[in-house]
């Protein structure tokens, strides 16, 4: 049990901790992390409840609903309501790459309870694999999710645009990830690419989102009044 709680604990953690410290001006609180973390670890219940319900009464009747509805729009859209709803009015809230931080907090406290169950489910030695797929793509889900609610945080144009992309951009891509393990008998020739693809994009976001904080940071210095001497 031990092993199977540490397997399934330590991808998502170690996620979280790479792209935490890659915040290069003020780190976010670490209570604030910990309380989104946790947020996006109790959705895992209600959203299984949900996607039982609809299984249960025959709402399913395709790969694409399966993909797209059932697991790509409803797990993001509870996300994105968490980072919306509940953190993009605090305060620490303050610099375009703490969307990434918040973002890819709620959507690994997610994985990490739904890699737990799936590894009590299937064994641990599934561990690699899932920390190599669902684990890491939900974290990059995160990443793209945050990116573009910092843009509406953080632009003075073209907030209804970003704030639509925050939900749709990540949907879309979990719907597509779901899309390839359910459709296709040889997924991996679709997936390795896929993930690379995703993986290109999510580092992308990061490096964008550094690029706007170190940008206000600079221009928050510039525009600093002289202390009295």
């Amino acid at each position: 049990m031990f092993g199977i709680l540490s397997a399934g604990i330590a991808p998502g953690l170690a996620l979280l901790s790479y792209f935490y410290l890659k915040d290069q001006y003020e780190s976010e609180p670490f209570s604030m992390v910990f309380k989104t973390f946790m947020s996006g670890a109790l959705l895992v219940f209600p959203i299984m409840f949900i996607q039982h319900v609809m299984e249960t009464e025959h709402l399913i009747d395709s790969s694409f609903i399966s993909a797209f509805l059932t697991s790509g729009m409803l797990e993001e859209f509870f996300k994105w309501f968490i980072l919306f709803y509940t953190v993009y009015q605090h305060v620490n809230f303050d610099e375009p790459y703490d969307g990434i931080v918040y973002g890819v907090s709620v959507s690994l406290g997610f994985a990490t309870v739904e890699n737990i169950l799936y590894l009590f489910a299937l064994g641990i030695e599934h561990a690699v694999g899932r920390a190599l797929l669902p684990v890491s793509s939900h974290a990059l889900f995160g990443v793209i999710m945050g990116y573009y609610i910092g843009k509406v945080k953080f632009s003075a144009t073209s907030r209804g645009k970003w704030l639509i992309l925050s939900l749709f951009v990540p949907f879309l891509l979990h719907g597509t990830y779901d899309y390839i393990l359910l459709t296709f008998k040889y997924w991996p020739y679709f997936m390795v690419p896929f993930m690379i693809f995703l993986w290109w994009l999510g580092m992308r976001k990061v490096k964008k989102a550094r690029i706007l904080t170190i940008r206000q940071n600079q221009d928050a210095f510039k525009f600093e009044p002289p202390l009295n001497m």
